[in-house]
């Protein structure tokens, strides 16, 4: 007999999600927006990443967001060299038995960090695909399911170029969302680096608020909310919007409009809310879209951004005038 899956309610779910931010407030500062933007996307059931300048705590939120959550962390290390055998795993001769035996990998974790993704070949890259996708890897024919739940947090640093690989369009496409962390105000800045001397060491740590089956109780939670169709329209017409912009000669796909919906549902959920309003839907659009947006030479030569794109989409699309609680 098949076990059914413990669901929350919103409000333990909301309440639960914000145990986690508090705790991983704790050691990262600043950042409890885009946290929050990250934390919406894992109980959406997708993928991270974090994109912005080097020094700015990616890699400490990513591993602190796990710690939280009482995920099994793996991290690699991105490197040139790194082969896809490197993230899946590799079928090992064995001596004693004259045969071969699979030896996981890194990327058999409830969240691995890939760090400096971009630093990583994109035949390495491609390594990731089936895993964000399918939950599943093959290797030699054979095929073996990841743990549940399973994500992926990857960081990339934009403004180093040497050694790097950009991230194909079918690579951005399997992260949800793409969060940019910024440079924080200067009380928190401050904040920063009191907080290193007062702890007296190099490295911190947060507690463990939930664990996977917790985790996975929140998911049912988030999924248990049902979402107005009018939101649904508003989603699909923001990316269709991107796919008719002037700028743009690849807009956001059916997937694009999906992870729209999910990571504002979520949000909405964080917010102990069991209905999704516009501005749940206009607060990740950004994250949820611009990196899914390909622009055209001529609005790369005129300094056009992805981002600016989806803000100037907000400004036209006209979005639902109610949110009806179901």
């Amino acid at each position: 007999m098949t076990e059914q899956p413990i669901t929350l309610t919103v409000a333990q779910v909301a309440d639960r999600g914000s145990a986690v931010l508090d705790e991983v407030a704790t050691l990262v500062v600043g950042m409890r927006e885009p946290l929050k933007v990250a934390l919406a996307a894992v109980l959406g059931g997708g993928h991270v990443l974090f994109e912005d300048v080097p020094g700015l705590g990616k890699t400490l939120a990513a591993r602190s967001l796990a710690t939280a959550l009482g995920l099994a962390f793996r991290r690699v290390q991105c490197t040139p060299d790194l082969l896809p055998s490197d993230i899946t795993g590799s079928s090992v001769f064995d001596p004693a038995t004259a045969s071969f035996a699979f030896r996981p990998g890194p990327v058999f974790a409830g969240l691995l960090l890939a760090d400096e993704i971009n630093r990583t070949a994109p035949k390495t890259q491609s390594a990731l695909l089936e895993a964000m996708a399918e939950r599943q890897v093959t290797v030699d024919g054979e095929t073996y399911q990841l743990p549940d739940p399973f994500h992926v947090v990857a960081t990339s640093n934009p403004v180093e170029y040497e050694g790097t690989y950009p991230l194909p369009e079918a690579q951005l496409d399997r992260f949800m969302v793409r969060v940019a962390v910024g440079y924080p105000e200067r009380d928190a800045e401050v904040d920063v680096l009191a907080r290193r001397l007062a702890r007296r060491q190099e490295m911190g740590s947060v507690r463990t608020v939930v664990d996977a089956a917790t985790l996975r109780a929140m998911q049912a939670g988030v999924e248990a909310v049902t979402v107005d169709t009018d939101i649904l329209r508003y989603c699909v017409d923001l990316a269709a919007a991107t796919r008719a912009h002037d700028a743009v000669e690849v807009g956001a796909s059916p997937r694009g409009s999906q992870a729209l919906v999910l990571v504002a549902r979520s949000l909405a959920v964080l917010s102990g809310r069991d209905f999704v309003t516009p501005e749940d839907v206009k607060a990740v659009a950004v994250p949820a879209l611009a990196h899914r947006l390909s622009l055209t030479p001529q609005a790369w030569a005129t300094g056009a951004a992805p981002q600016g794109v989806v803000a100037d989409v907000l400004a036209r699309v006209p979005g639902p005038t109610t949110a009806r609680r179901l």
